[in-house]
Protein backbone atom coordinates (compact mmCIF):
# COMPACT_ATOMS: atom_id res chain seq x y z
CA UNK A 1 0.00 0.00 0.00
CA UNK A 2 3.10 2.48 0.56
CA UNK A 3 1.74 3.83 3.67
CA UNK A 4 2.11 1.79 7.29
CA UNK A 5 0.62 1.25 10.80
CA UNK A 6 3.80 2.36 13.77
CA UNK A 7 3.53 0.42 16.91
CA UNK A 8 3.01 3.09 19.59
CA UNK A 9 6.75 2.89 20.49
CA UNK A 10 7.50 3.98 17.14
CA UNK A 11 4.77 6.81 16.50
CA UNK A 12 6.46 8.12 20.23
CA UNK A 13 9.78 7.89 18.03
CA UNK A 14 8.33 9.90 15.46
CA UNK A 15 6.81 12.54 17.13
CA UNK A 16 10.16 14.12 19.26
CA UNK A 17 11.64 13.26 15.95
CA UNK A 18 9.28 16.17 14.32
CA UNK A 19 9.02 18.14 17.82
CA UNK A 20 13.04 18.55 17.61
CA UNK A 21 12.35 19.52 13.94
CA UNK A 22 9.37 22.37 14.51
CA UNK A 23 11.68 23.07 17.61
CA UNK A 24 14.97 24.67 15.09
CA UNK A 25 11.98 26.07 12.98
CA UNK A 26 10.64 28.04 15.70
CA UNK A 27 13.92 29.06 16.78
CA UNK A 28 14.48 30.97 13.56
CA UNK A 29 10.86 32.79 13.77
CA UNK A 30 9.00 30.98 11.46
CA UNK A 31 5.26 30.92 11.89
CA UNK A 32 3.08 27.82 11.48
CA UNK A 33 0.61 27.41 8.41
CA UNK A 34 -1.54 24.88 6.94
CA UNK A 35 -2.66 23.94 3.37
CA UNK A 36 -5.54 21.60 2.44
CA UNK A 37 -4.53 18.14 0.95
CA UNK A 38 -6.91 18.68 -2.04
CA UNK A 39 -5.75 20.99 -4.87
CA UNK A 40 -7.02 21.58 -7.83
CA UNK A 41 -5.11 19.33 -10.49
CA UNK A 42 -4.31 22.18 -12.17
CA UNK A 43 -2.88 23.83 -9.56
CA UNK A 44 -0.09 20.85 -9.01
CA UNK A 45 -0.03 20.01 -12.94
CA UNK A 46 3.50 21.09 -14.71
CA UNK A 47 5.55 21.81 -11.79
CA UNK A 48 7.25 18.99 -11.20
CA UNK A 49 8.87 17.84 -14.33
CA UNK A 50 9.07 14.00 -14.64
CA UNK A 51 7.56 13.39 -11.25
CA UNK A 52 4.06 14.95 -12.28
CA UNK A 53 2.93 11.55 -13.12
CA UNK A 54 2.98 10.69 -9.39
CA UNK A 55 0.54 13.38 -8.70
CA UNK A 56 -2.71 11.61 -7.43
CA UNK A 57 -4.94 12.47 -9.41
CA UNK A 58 -8.77 12.11 -8.58
CA UNK A 59 -12.10 11.98 -10.58
CA UNK A 60 -14.44 15.00 -11.44
CA UNK A 61 -15.72 16.15 -8.13
CA UNK A 62 -18.83 18.43 -9.40
CA UNK A 63 -17.08 19.93 -12.16
CA UNK A 64 -13.45 19.94 -10.28
CA UNK A 65 -10.94 18.07 -11.19
CA UNK A 66 -9.03 18.05 -8.03
CA UNK A 67 -5.51 15.88 -7.44
CA UNK A 68 -3.90 15.26 -3.85
CA UNK A 69 -0.60 17.64 -3.17
CA UNK A 70 2.78 16.00 -3.93
CA UNK A 71 4.30 18.57 -1.54
CA UNK A 72 3.95 21.33 0.59
CA UNK A 73 5.63 23.98 -1.95
CA UNK A 74 3.18 24.26 -4.80
CA UNK A 75 0.16 24.94 -2.33
CA UNK A 76 2.22 27.27 -0.31
CA UNK A 77 3.25 29.45 -3.22
CA UNK A 78 -0.73 29.74 -3.87
CA UNK A 79 -1.48 30.20 -0.57
CA UNK A 80 1.01 33.28 -0.89
CA UNK A 81 -0.53 34.79 -3.83
CA UNK A 82 -4.57 34.19 -2.97
CA UNK A 83 -3.76 36.10 0.24
CA UNK A 84 -1.37 38.49 -1.61
CA UNK A 85 1.52 37.65 0.81
CA UNK A 86 5.01 39.18 -0.17
CA UNK A 87 6.42 38.57 3.07
CA UNK A 88 6.70 36.00 5.34
CA UNK A 89 8.94 33.14 7.06
CA UNK A 90 6.97 29.77 7.67
CA UNK A 91 6.33 26.08 8.37
CA UNK A 92 4.50 23.56 7.68
CA UNK A 93 4.39 20.11 8.93
CA UNK A 94 1.94 17.84 7.12
CA UNK A 95 1.37 14.99 4.65
CA UNK A 96 1.70 14.60 0.88
CA UNK A 97 1.13 12.05 -1.14
CA UNK A 98 2.92 10.29 -4.25
CA UNK A 99 1.46 7.12 -6.53
CA UNK A 100 4.82 6.08 -5.92
CA UNK A 101 6.89 2.83 -5.85
CA UNK A 102 7.04 2.24 -2.26
CA UNK A 103 10.53 1.43 -0.71
CA UNK A 104 9.20 0.62 3.32
CA UNK A 105 13.05 -0.19 4.08
CA UNK A 106 14.55 3.52 2.95
CA UNK A 107 11.52 5.79 4.29
CA UNK A 108 10.02 5.58 0.86
CA UNK A 109 6.31 5.56 1.03
CA UNK A 110 3.21 6.78 -0.63
CA UNK A 111 2.13 9.27 2.18
CA UNK A 112 4.61 10.59 4.44
CA UNK A 113 4.94 13.34 6.13
CA UNK A 114 7.32 16.41 4.96
CA UNK A 115 8.58 19.11 6.96
CA UNK A 116 9.26 22.34 5.43
CA UNK A 117 10.75 25.92 6.36
CA UNK A 118 10.34 28.64 3.60
CA UNK A 119 11.57 32.37 3.40
CA UNK A 120 9.25 34.36 0.91
CA UNK A 121 10.39 37.89 0.34
CA UNK A 122 12.76 40.44 -1.41
CA UNK A 123 15.80 40.40 0.06
CA UNK A 124 19.36 41.03 -0.30
CA UNK A 125 20.78 37.67 -2.12
CA UNK A 126 22.07 34.71 -0.39
CA UNK A 127 20.98 36.12 3.14
CA UNK A 128 17.95 33.27 3.66
CA UNK A 129 19.76 31.18 1.54
CA UNK A 130 22.34 30.43 3.71
CA UNK A 131 20.32 30.76 6.75
CA UNK A 132 18.03 27.49 5.07
CA UNK A 133 21.54 25.79 5.13
CA UNK A 134 22.09 26.63 8.31
CA UNK A 135 19.10 25.14 9.48
CA UNK A 136 19.66 21.15 7.90
CA UNK A 137 22.88 21.96 9.50
CA UNK A 138 21.56 21.88 12.80
CA UNK A 139 18.99 19.69 12.78
CA UNK A 140 21.29 17.26 11.36
CA UNK A 141 23.57 17.90 13.62
CA UNK A 142 20.97 18.15 16.88
CA UNK A 143 19.50 14.95 15.94
CA UNK A 144 23.35 12.93 15.70
CA UNK A 145 22.18 10.51 12.90
CA UNK A 146 26.12 10.77 11.98
CA UNK A 147 28.24 12.49 9.43
CA UNK A 148 26.55 14.20 6.60
CA UNK A 149 27.20 16.38 3.39
CA UNK A 150 25.28 19.34 2.44
CA UNK A 151 25.53 19.41 -1.45
CA UNK A 152 24.85 22.95 -3.11
CA UNK A 153 24.63 23.98 -7.06
CA UNK A 154 22.39 26.33 -8.92
CA UNK A 155 20.10 26.07 -11.31
CA UNK A 156 21.84 29.08 -13.36
CA UNK A 157 25.28 27.71 -13.60
CA UNK A 158 23.39 24.50 -14.53
CA UNK A 159 21.73 25.89 -17.38
CA UNK A 160 24.86 28.16 -18.50
CA UNK A 161 26.51 24.78 -18.64
CA UNK A 162 24.28 23.17 -20.65
CA UNK A 163 24.15 25.85 -23.31
CA UNK A 164 27.84 25.93 -23.34
CA UNK A 165 28.06 22.03 -23.53
CA UNK A 166 25.93 22.64 -26.55
CA UNK A 167 22.34 21.56 -25.31
CA UNK A 168 19.34 23.33 -26.97
CA UNK A 169 17.38 25.09 -24.10
CA UNK A 170 14.41 23.43 -24.83
CA UNK A 171 15.91 20.32 -23.47
CA UNK A 172 17.54 21.59 -20.33
CA UNK A 173 14.62 20.39 -18.04
CA UNK A 174 14.89 16.94 -19.41
CA UNK A 175 18.62 16.91 -18.61
CA UNK A 176 17.98 18.21 -15.62
CA UNK A 177 15.28 15.24 -14.50
CA UNK A 178 18.45 13.14 -15.78
CA UNK A 179 21.09 14.48 -13.78
CA UNK A 180 19.03 14.35 -10.78
CA UNK A 181 19.22 10.56 -11.01
CA UNK A 182 23.10 10.47 -10.57
CA UNK A 183 23.07 9.93 -6.52
CA UNK A 184 21.23 6.42 -7.69
CA UNK A 185 23.04 5.62 -10.81
CA UNK A 186 26.79 5.88 -12.07
CA UNK A 187 27.00 8.46 -14.97
CA UNK A 188 27.73 5.71 -17.35
CA UNK A 189 23.83 4.94 -17.06
CA UNK A 190 23.17 8.90 -16.80
CA UNK A 191 24.98 9.51 -20.07
CA UNK A 192 23.41 6.46 -21.95
CA UNK A 193 19.50 7.77 -20.85
CA UNK A 194 20.78 11.23 -22.32
CA UNK A 195 21.63 10.22 -25.21
CA UNK A 196 19.55 7.86 -25.76
CA UNK A 197 15.95 8.97 -24.43
CA UNK A 198 16.65 12.76 -24.34
CA UNK A 199 17.90 12.82 -28.00
CA UNK A 200 21.12 14.38 -26.55
CA UNK A 201 23.97 14.63 -28.48
CA UNK A 202 26.73 12.23 -27.21
CA UNK A 203 29.26 15.05 -28.19
CA UNK A 204 27.03 17.67 -25.30
CA UNK A 205 26.72 14.46 -22.74
CA UNK A 206 30.96 13.85 -22.50
CA UNK A 207 31.25 17.40 -22.41
CA UNK A 208 28.64 17.42 -19.71
CA UNK A 209 30.56 15.07 -17.97
CA UNK A 210 33.56 17.12 -17.47
CA UNK A 211 31.43 19.48 -15.73
CA UNK A 212 29.68 17.22 -13.35
CA UNK A 213 32.50 15.50 -11.77
CA UNK A 214 33.76 18.55 -10.19
CA UNK A 215 32.79 19.51 -6.36
CA UNK A 216 34.56 21.45 -3.93
CA UNK A 217 34.42 24.46 -2.06
CA UNK A 218 34.97 28.27 -2.63
CA UNK A 219 38.01 27.19 -4.19
CA UNK A 220 35.75 25.66 -7.31
CA UNK A 221 33.78 28.86 -7.41
CA UNK A 222 36.94 30.53 -7.97
CA UNK A 223 38.07 28.52 -10.87
CA UNK A 224 34.50 28.25 -12.64
CA UNK A 225 34.30 32.16 -12.73
CA UNK A 226 37.99 31.62 -14.79
CA UNK A 227 36.35 28.96 -16.61
CA UNK A 228 36.60 30.37 -20.54
CA UNK A 229 33.58 29.03 -21.54
CA UNK A 230 31.37 29.60 -18.57
CA UNK A 231 32.59 32.95 -17.82
CA UNK A 232 30.92 34.06 -20.71
CA UNK A 233 27.78 32.90 -20.08
CA UNK A 234 25.75 35.95 -18.53
CA UNK A 235 23.53 32.90 -16.70
CA UNK A 236 26.49 31.05 -15.27
CA UNK A 237 28.23 34.07 -14.13
CA UNK A 238 25.71 35.16 -12.00
CA UNK A 239 24.71 32.19 -10.40
CA UNK A 240 28.64 31.65 -9.72
CA UNK A 241 28.80 35.11 -8.28
CA UNK A 242 25.83 34.34 -5.82
CA UNK A 243 27.49 31.01 -5.16
CA UNK A 244 30.58 32.71 -3.78
CA UNK A 245 28.57 34.98 -1.84
CA UNK A 246 27.06 32.46 -0.03
CA UNK A 247 30.21 30.52 0.50
CA UNK A 248 31.15 33.71 2.49
CA UNK A 249 27.94 33.99 4.56
CA UNK A 250 28.22 29.99 5.45
CA UNK A 251 31.56 30.76 6.16
CA UNK A 252 30.40 33.03 8.84
CA UNK A 253 28.27 30.79 9.97
CA UNK A 254 31.17 28.36 10.52
CA UNK A 255 29.48 25.07 8.63
CA UNK A 256 31.62 24.92 5.55
CA UNK A 257 32.67 21.60 6.86
CA UNK A 258 29.74 20.35 5.54
CA UNK A 259 29.02 22.18 2.70
CA UNK A 260 30.07 20.97 -0.91
CA UNK A 261 29.61 22.69 -3.92
CA UNK A 262 28.31 19.88 -6.54
CA UNK A 263 28.15 20.23 -10.03
CA UNK A 264 26.48 17.30 -10.09
CA UNK A 265 23.36 18.33 -8.40
CA UNK A 266 20.54 19.10 -10.28
CA UNK A 267 16.95 18.54 -8.11
CA UNK A 268 14.58 18.21 -11.64
CA UNK A 269 11.62 19.85 -10.16
CA UNK A 270 10.64 22.47 -12.24
CA UNK A 271 10.52 25.69 -10.54
CA UNK A 272 13.78 26.06 -9.36
CA UNK A 273 15.32 29.10 -10.09
CA UNK A 274 18.25 29.59 -8.49
CA UNK A 275 20.23 27.97 -5.68
CA UNK A 276 19.43 23.91 -4.75
CA UNK A 277 20.50 22.15 -2.24
CA UNK A 278 20.05 18.41 -1.30
CA UNK A 279 21.70 16.73 2.48
CA UNK A 280 22.91 12.82 2.38
CA UNK A 281 23.74 11.39 5.34
CA UNK A 282 27.36 9.59 5.15
CA UNK A 283 28.53 6.25 6.35
CA UNK A 284 31.69 3.62 6.72
CA UNK A 285 30.64 0.22 5.43
CA UNK A 286 33.51 -1.15 7.01
CA UNK A 287 36.66 -0.01 9.20
CA UNK A 288 38.63 -0.40 5.74
CA UNK A 289 36.61 1.68 3.99
CA UNK A 290 38.38 5.51 3.64
CA UNK A 291 35.81 6.90 1.60
CA UNK A 292 32.16 7.39 2.70
CA UNK A 293 29.31 6.33 1.23
CA UNK A 294 26.33 8.26 0.66
CA UNK A 295 22.90 6.40 2.22
CA UNK A 296 20.44 8.63 0.93
CA UNK A 297 18.91 12.38 0.66
CA UNK A 298 17.31 13.56 4.19
CA UNK A 299 16.85 17.34 3.31
CA UNK A 300 16.68 19.25 0.23
CA UNK A 301 15.42 22.44 -1.34
CA UNK A 302 16.05 25.58 -2.89
CA UNK A 303 15.20 29.11 -4.41
CA UNK A 304 11.73 29.08 -6.59
CA UNK A 305 11.10 32.80 -7.33
CA UNK A 306 8.52 32.13 -10.13
CA UNK A 307 5.88 30.29 -8.63
CA UNK A 308 3.87 32.72 -6.96
CA UNK A 309 4.03 34.69 -9.87
CA UNK A 310 2.15 31.71 -11.45
CA UNK A 311 -0.83 31.92 -9.26
CA UNK A 312 -1.30 35.82 -9.00
CA UNK A 313 -3.95 37.48 -11.69
CA UNK A 314 -0.95 40.03 -12.45
CA UNK A 315 1.61 37.85 -12.23
CA UNK A 316 3.45 39.36 -8.94
CA UNK A 317 6.60 37.64 -8.34
CA UNK A 318 7.42 36.32 -4.74
CA UNK A 319 10.65 35.42 -4.40
CA UNK A 320 11.13 32.73 -2.42
CA UNK A 321 13.92 30.08 -0.51
CA UNK A 322 12.54 26.74 1.50
CA UNK A 323 13.96 23.30 2.73
CA UNK A 324 12.28 20.27 3.15
CA UNK A 325 13.39 17.65 5.81
CA UNK A 326 13.02 14.43 4.61
CA UNK A 327 11.24 13.01 8.34
CA UNK A 328 10.64 9.35 7.09
CA UNK A 329 14.03 8.74 5.73
CA UNK A 330 15.51 9.98 9.19
CA UNK A 331 13.13 8.06 11.21
CA UNK A 332 13.54 4.78 9.38
CA UNK A 333 17.20 5.07 10.11
CA UNK A 334 16.47 6.03 14.10
CA UNK A 335 13.85 3.45 13.98
CA UNK A 336 16.52 0.47 12.79
CA UNK A 337 19.04 1.89 15.53
CA UNK A 338 16.73 1.45 18.50
CA UNK A 339 15.93 -1.67 16.88
CA UNK A 340 19.56 -3.01 16.97
CA UNK A 341 20.22 -1.47 19.94
CA UNK A 342 16.99 -3.66 21.70
CA UNK A 343 16.84 -0.51 23.72
CA UNK A 344 12.33 0.74 24.75
CA UNK A 345 11.04 3.48 23.73
CA UNK A 346 8.86 5.58 26.38
CA UNK A 347 5.40 5.37 24.44
CA UNK A 348 4.15 8.34 26.39
CA UNK A 349 5.47 11.38 27.86
CA UNK A 350 4.14 10.63 31.10
CA UNK A 351 6.36 11.61 33.98
CA UNK A 352 4.67 9.63 37.00
CA UNK A 353 2.13 7.05 37.94
CA UNK A 354 0.36 7.50 40.47
CA UNK A 355 0.03 4.47 42.58
CA UNK A 356 -1.10 2.45 45.50
CA UNK A 357 -0.22 -0.61 47.64
CA UNK A 358 -3.57 -1.26 49.11
CA UNK A 359 -6.87 -1.28 48.64
CA UNK A 360 -9.84 1.36 49.08
CA UNK A 361 -7.72 4.18 47.91
CA UNK A 362 -8.97 5.55 44.78
CA UNK A 363 -10.16 8.51 46.39
CA UNK A 364 -6.66 9.06 47.58
CA UNK A 365 -5.41 8.45 43.95
CA UNK A 366 -8.21 11.07 42.50
CA UNK A 367 -6.87 13.45 44.63
CA UNK A 368 -3.40 13.53 44.34
CA UNK A 369 -3.41 13.18 40.34
CA UNK A 370 -5.43 16.33 40.00
CA UNK A 371 -3.21 18.12 42.21
CA UNK A 372 -0.70 17.01 39.97
CA UNK A 373 -2.42 17.45 36.86
CA UNK A 374 -2.89 21.53 38.07
CA UNK A 375 0.77 21.70 38.92
CA UNK A 376 1.65 21.25 35.20
CA UNK A 377 2.86 17.48 35.84
CA UNK A 378 2.10 14.95 32.85
CA UNK A 379 0.41 12.10 35.14
CA UNK A 380 -1.49 8.82 34.70
CA UNK A 381 -3.22 6.32 36.96
CA UNK A 382 -4.98 2.89 36.46
CA UNK A 383 -8.21 2.83 35.95
CA UNK A 384 -9.42 0.69 38.07
CA UNK A 385 -10.45 0.71 41.89
CA UNK A 386 -8.13 -1.79 43.54
CA UNK A 387 -5.14 -2.57 40.94
CA UNK A 388 -2.13 -4.86 42.43
CA UNK A 389 0.96 -2.55 42.96
CA UNK A 390 3.10 -5.19 41.30
CA UNK A 391 0.88 -4.49 37.68
CA UNK A 392 1.36 -0.90 38.51
CA UNK A 393 5.01 -0.98 38.75
CA UNK A 394 5.25 -3.41 35.56
CA UNK A 395 3.23 -0.56 33.67
CA UNK A 396 5.66 1.86 34.72
CA UNK A 397 7.98 -0.33 33.03
CA UNK A 398 6.46 -1.56 29.80
CA UNK A 399 6.05 2.19 28.89
CA UNK A 400 9.02 3.33 30.06
CA UNK A 401 7.36 6.41 32.54
CA UNK A 402 10.58 6.81 34.76
CA UNK A 403 8.81 7.28 38.45
CA UNK A 404 5.81 6.27 40.34
CA UNK A 405 4.08 8.37 43.43
CA UNK A 406 2.62 5.70 45.52
CA UNK A 407 0.36 6.77 48.08
CA UNK A 408 -1.01 4.47 51.13
CA UNK A 409 -1.95 4.64 54.43
CA UNK A 410 1.31 5.35 55.97
CA UNK A 411 1.77 8.26 52.99
CA UNK A 412 -1.63 9.43 53.81
CA UNK A 413 -0.97 9.44 57.59
CA UNK A 414 2.48 11.22 57.66
CA UNK A 415 1.32 13.82 54.85
CA UNK A 416 3.97 12.24 52.23
CA UNK A 417 4.04 10.77 48.68
CA UNK A 418 6.39 8.15 48.32
CA UNK A 419 8.82 8.53 44.76
CA UNK A 420 10.22 5.14 43.24
CA UNK A 421 12.58 5.22 40.78
CA UNK A 422 11.23 2.86 38.04
CA UNK A 423 14.84 1.91 36.79
CA UNK A 424 16.96 2.16 40.18
CA UNK A 425 13.84 0.90 43.04
CA UNK A 426 15.07 3.58 44.68
CA UNK A 427 12.47 5.25 46.75
CA UNK A 428 12.24 8.59 48.51
CA UNK A 429 9.43 10.26 51.05
CA UNK A 430 8.84 13.87 50.34
CA UNK A 431 5.37 16.08 51.03
CA UNK A 432 3.60 17.12 47.58
CA UNK A 433 4.57 20.69 47.50
CA UNK A 434 8.28 19.46 46.78
CA UNK A 435 7.26 16.49 44.51
CA UNK A 436 5.93 18.97 42.19
CA UNK A 437 9.01 21.16 42.93
CA UNK A 438 11.30 18.48 41.68
CA UNK A 439 9.15 17.62 38.61
CA UNK A 440 9.51 21.48 37.49
CA UNK A 441 13.19 21.07 37.89
CA UNK A 442 13.48 17.62 35.79
CA UNK A 443 13.21 17.70 31.89
CA UNK A 444 11.61 14.58 30.79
Amino acid sequence: QGTRDHPPAHVALRDRLLTAVVACFKRHGAAAIDTPVLELRETLTGKYGEDSKLIYELQDQGGELLALRYDLTVPFARYLAMNRITNMKRYHVAKVYRRDSPATTRGRYREFYQCDFDIAGQFDPMIPDAECLKIVHEILSDLQLGDFLIKVNDRRILNGMFAVCGIPECKFIAACSTMDKLDKMPWEEVRSEMVGEKGLSPEAADRIGEYVQLHGGLDLVEQLLQDPKLSQNKLAKEGLGDMKLLFEYLTLFGITGKISFDLSLARGLDYYTGVIFEAVLLQQENDRVEEPVSVGSVAGGGRYDGLVGMFDPKGRKVPCVGVSIGIERIFSILEQRVKASGEKVQTTETQVLVATPQKHFLAARLKLISELWDAGIKAEMFYKKDPKLLKQLQYCEDMGIPLAAIIGEQELTDRVVKLRDVATREEVRMPLHQVCKRFRNLEI
